[in-house]
């Protein structure tokens, strides 16, 4: 018996040493395994601004109240000179050589302490020079965020909660939901559990198909981005020069797409993997004349002959979608010949001809792909009306695979925009007259960055893991308009305004 007994110890002795590694040879394989692994990141650096933005307040104080005060405070408090000469703002308005007699309103942040405690003498008000910047839809508000986001690459904190309107037009209908916090430890900023931003391009079969011999006859024709977003054709004053080389850059450092016409991706020598030439669809025959790594390639308008001379090609080639008259009988052709990637452009208020805002617009493409049964076959990418970081992961709810950034790639690099800055490309622009490639690269990576991290805090919030899982979850969302119906539906002369 305890022969027997012996030998089976010995058994577990030796299935043990095959089974586990000593220590220090298991340390060294964990260490090899985590010097392979990269969590892809976007590296910001502080970039200072090269052209000072009007200061967002007015601070206009009245000397004779002011000199009022500091005569009674110095009988009030004589002796307590830290008290008599103490400057009561925290963000150093007042705290010049003659303080409140020579304000200092660039350092303003609007807090209104001043204004609450001497309504008498200190008025603070909106800089109208600072309101002039922008449009009715990408107001000074967005611009001055995205100037912070582009210089410091950081997600924006006020400190102060939130002071806008509760619901509005456009994107400001929808509001996101975050109930389903189940998980405080899915944080992808900080780095406790991975939350994954990239997403696939291209068609998914909705099942393998093979031959006699094995092999696969319908192989996945797609590629993926890091990122749900990409960099979409610059206004028509600045299409050529400087700007697409940054964003030609920007978009191979981020691993995005930028999309950019064929004719000046020859002129400048841009072709690459992470740009895509825009054909006219007269000349998108000569989709091989694209190299050094072309990855995708996009036809500049819908043309069913056109398309048959590529449908079958070894790259991707997507198709571009104005929301223009009856569009989605157009792609539903589209889908029907076998296009895998559409690419749904509205302008730059992020409206169609007929008005309608792309919220809505999306959402009719998103659902009528379900409704044909092919949505995971086809890629959704849209363009248009995206002015702030919260704008994304919006378009993405309403059913978008990847959003392309515009006006908000050269307010990162302080261009001035004027003119009609609705339609499409017709912008005037004036950027920076020191405007270098370096320095506009780094505001474009740290606009992504920052755009990146609070689409990390939204997918965080809700619990999601990837944002694949976030395309046409509706369910996430909720509307204002939808909301005060529910709310206010039965109450005599209430109008609705609800989705």
């Amino acid at each position: 018996m305890m022969a027997a007994g012996t030998k089976k110890s010995s058994d577990s002795v030796n299935e043990t040493a095959v089974i586990q590694l000593p220590v220090a040879e298991q340390a060294r394989i964990n260490r090899e395994r985590a010097d392979t692994y990269h969590r892809y990141q976007i590296d910001a650096a502080e970039t200072t601004d090269l052209a000072k933005y009007p200061r967002r307040f007015n601070v206009k104080v009245g000397k004779f109240g002011l000199a009022k005060l500091i005569f009674k405070e110095f009988f009030k408090y004589f002796g307590h000179w830290d008290v008599i000469f103490s400057r009561p703002c925290t963000y150093g308005v007042f705290s010049g050589p003659i303080g409140g007699f020579a304000p200092r309103p660039d350092l303003c942040v609007g807090c209104l302490r001043c204004e609450v405690q001497h309504p008498e003498f200190v008025k603070v008000t909106h800089n109208p020079a600072m309101a002039a910047l922008g449009d009715a839809y990408m107001t000074a508000k967005h611009i001055a965020t995205i100037d912070e986001e582009a210089r410091k690459g950081t997600v924006p904190v006020r400190g102060q909660g939130y002071r806008g309107r509760f619901g509005g037009p456009g994107f400001d209908q929808m509001f996101t939901d975050m109930s389903e916090i189940v998980r405080p430890s899915r944080d992808g900023i900080h780095g406790r559990e991975l939350i994954g931003t990239s997403v696939d391009l291209g068609s998914k079969p909705m099942r393998l198909k093979f031959d006699a011999a094995g092999g696969l006859l319908n192989a996945p024709k797609m590629m993926s981005i890091q990122v749900p977003f990409f960099y979409e054709v610059p206004v028509d004053a600045v299409a050529t020069g400087i700007v697409p080389k940054i964003l030609a850059e920007a978009a191979s450092t981020v691993d995005t797409l930028f999309f950019l016409p064929d004719s000046t991706v020859d002129s400048q020598g841009l072709a690459g993997p992470h740009v895509v030439p825009i054909i006219p669809a007269g000349r998108i025959g000569s989709i091989d004349s694209h190299g050094n790594g072309t990855r995708m390639v996009e036809m500049a308008e819908w043309n069913a002959a056109s398309w048959d001379l590529v449908s079958d090609h070894p790259l991707l080639v997507s198709v571009r979608l104005p929301f223009a008259g009856d569009w989605l009988s157009t792609m539903k052709e589209m889908i029907a010949a076998g296009v895998s990637i559409i690419h749904l452009v509205a302008d730059h208020h992020g409206e169609a001809d007929d008005g309608q805002f792309i919220m809505d617009l999306f959402r009719e493409a998103h659902f009528a792909l379900i409704d044909m049964g092919c949505r995971d076959e086809v890629t959704l990418l849209g363009t248009g009306g995206i002015a702030g970081a919260d704008h994304l992961p919006k378009a993405i709810i309403t059913g978008m695979d990847a959003v392309g950034l515009d006006l908000p790639l050269l307010v990162a690099m302080q261009a001035r925009l004027s003119g009609d800055t609705k339609t499409r490309g017709v912008a005037a622009v004036a950027l920076p007259a020191d405007l270098d490639v370096e320095w506009g690269l780094q505001r474009i990576l740290n606009l992504s960055c920052s755009w990146r991290d609070q689409l990390l805090e939204i997918l965080g919030a809700m619990g999601v893991r990837e944002v694949r899982r976030l395309r046409g979850e509706t369910g996430r969302a909720m509307w204002c308009g939808t909301l005060e119906d529910e709310a206010f539906g039965d109450i005599e002369g209430y109008v609705g305004g609800g989705q």
